[in-house]
């Protein structure tokens, strides 16, 4: 589940924070959004699944192979934890690909675990009580599970503009085909989709200098490893449905060529 393009907008506000340190082997960051009104999102690839407490339920929302519409309720705040590309599989206990794009009720996975937790958050009145329940909620599950260090390290090698997926592998000690496998079961897309789904993720970083005249979209492109200009708009319109420049547009208000 990807960040928001802009983390203030309107009564909206999205903060990260580091995971406390038993869980920061599979945890990326802590969120907190403060969501403000009841409405739409759009949730952008980003290779990674989010653990997420509404204010209603716990659910698993994952986006590897699209962008997703999720709709935010009305509650004051939701906080939520995103596990690192590559982790995914083993904590939750499946393969990544029998996750639907969507927001999944971790009831679903877990049972009386998730249920308990729950319980404990619905009855948390501060963002901070609830990050402290879902770390203890992924501590827990770490003591049964068994964590595949490699899909991890080859997600973190595909984040190289540069990185070749048979390279990684042979750095990694595995076959192309062993790659793959571990990566379908961690991330839920082989190695060539998760390079376009976190190569897309980098230009998603960027929108913000095109929006505020640091960059050109054309450099941003080459930046992150796009052909040229025109390679990032077909990538970008077939991961999010919409145009680079209608992305920046979304982004500042104003018109911007694609």
């Amino acid at each position: 589940m990807g960040v928001p393009l802009r983390r203030r907008s309107g009564r909206s506000v999205y903060r990260e924070s580091a995971p406390v340190a038993k869980v920061a082997g599979v945890v990326e960051s802590a969120w907190t959004g403060w969501v403000g009104r009841s409405r739409p999102l759009r949730v952008f690839p980003d290779g990674c699944a989010d653990l997420v407490w509404d204010g209603r339920g716990l659910a698993v929302v994952t986006t590897v192979r699209g962008v997703l519409r999720h709709e935010l309720p009305s509650a004051e705040w939701t906080v939520g934890l995103r596990l690192r590309c590559g982790a995914g599989g083993a904590v939750l206990g499946l393969p990544m690909t029998d996750l639907a794009a969507e927001a999944t009720p971790l009831r679903d996975l877990w049972a009386g675990r998730a249920r308990r937790a729950e319980s404990k958050l619905a009855e948390c009145v501060t963002p901070a009580a609830a990050r402290s329940v879902l770390e203890e909620l992924v501590a827990e599950r770490l003591q049964d599970v068994e964590l595949d260090g490699l899909s991890i390290a080859a997600a973190r090698a595909l984040r190289s503009p540069g990185a070749r997926t048979d390279r990684v592998a042979a750095e990694l000690g595995v076959s192309e085909r062993g790659l793959r496998r571990h990566l379908w079961h961690e991330v839920g897309v082989g190695p060539k989709e998760l390079q376009r789904v976190l190569r897309f993720h980098r230009f998603l970083n960027r929108v913000e200098d095109v929006a505020r005249d640091r960059s050109s979209l054309a450099g941003v492109a080459a930046d992150v490893g796009y052909a040229d200009q025109s390679h990032l708009g077909r990538e970008c319109r077939r991961l999010s449905g919409a145009s680079p420049g209608a992305l920046v547009r979304s982004w500042t208000g104003r018109n911007v060529p694609d």
